[in-house]
């Protein structure tokens, strides 16, 4: 994008410089109506903007304490586009719907020029560095905004980061797109991340799609159940039974084969009898096993099985 030539701006007395980080602005104040401003499309922060804690901020204040940051908008003469202050811009917008029109004059500080998109970035992410105000997912969506605008040399530079915790941030961002049915679409970044958790070896594009899919249809419904796949993915029953339509987590886990020491008497084949059968009850489904609630046959089988277990465990056990 071009910059928009720089104008004299009228009726002020002069410029001051501004410096932030390694960009220095020269800007002057001076009040604007909400509607001489827009928001800036490429804002990095997401999430609902609409905030009924800071609308009585800035009554109390009786007014934006902190002046908007602008720039000259680039295609429509006379008007403004927002680098730093949409939040306080969207609610005083609010309160003036409400009738309060004494808030639509907003205090402004105003670039006299419009910036490039790297240096906005730069900008926007220095300002909330500073402040220690972003969430999650705002440096997530910076840092995939500053790889394509200045590469990843650059965008680590900028966030204070290396290029690998960069790529991560990227990553993230990118996996947490794929969660579309959350109640909360704003945890999507906390379960990307702890996917992200999870060693390249084991979490395979097969394993994304697996997760993603068992999200959508509730089957896993709390983000830090995954952190259980770095146990079930180590399992090859487990993981195929994970990867079968009905298996979840907590089944999954009932997959997993106990560690067993090496039999030390002459009956080998025991062991392995008895492993195969853990295995094998592992793998069905809490589904499948509550269809057969009251099932006056299956647990007739299981007090049958029951017996010969316990003797068994009589006979093996040392005095």
């Amino acid at each position: 994008m071009a910059n928009a030539a720089k104008v004299e701006p009228p009726n002020v007395r002069g410029t001051h410089e501004r410096k932030l980080g390694d960009i220095v602005l020269r800007t002057y104040r001076r009040s604007l109506d909400l509607n001489e401003i827009e928001p800036n499309p490429l804002q990095p922060r997401t999430g609902p903007k609409i905030d009924a804690r800071l609308q009585r901020q800035i009554e109390a204040n009786e007014g934006v304490f902190e002046p908007l940051l602008v720039e000259p908008h680039p295609e429509k003469e006379q008007m403004f586009r927002i680098i730093d202050g949409e939040r306080r811009w969207t609610n005083c917008g609010e309160l003036v719907a409400g009738g309060k029109e004494q808030y639509r004059i907003l205090p402004a500080e105003i670039v006299d020029r419009t910036l490039t998109d790297d240096e906005r970035l730069r900008v926007w992410v220095y300002i909330h560095r500073q402040r220690k105000e972003w969430s999650a997912r705002d440096k997530e969506n910076v840092a995939q905004q500053l790889v394509r605008h200045v590469g990843k040399a650059s965008a680590a530079d900028i966030l204070g980061a290396s290029i690998g915790e960069v790529d991560k941030l990227v990553d993230t961002y990118a996996l947490s797109s794929r969660f579309k049915q959350l109640r909360d679409p704003s945890s999507a970044i906390t379960w990307a991340r702890e996917l992200q958790g999870i060693t390249k070896k084991l979490l395979t594009p097969e394993i994304i799609d697996a997760v993603v899919d068992k999200v959508e249809r509730r089957q896993i419904t709390n983000s830090k159940e995954i952190r259980q796949l770095r146990k079930i993915l180590r399992d090859p029953i487990a993981t195929d039974h994970f990867m079968s339509r009905d298996g979840d987590i907590r089944s999954a886990l009932l997959c997993i084969r106990p560690t067993v020491t090496e039999p030390s008497s002459a009956s080998p084949t025991l062991a392995a009898d008895l492993d195969a059968l853990t295995a094998a009850m592992s793998r069905h489904s809490w589904r499948s096993i509550e269809q057969l609630k009251g099932d006056p046959m299956m647990l007739d089988r299981i007090e049958r099985a029951e017996v010969l277990l316990r003797d068994l465990k009589k006979m093996i056990k040392s005095d």
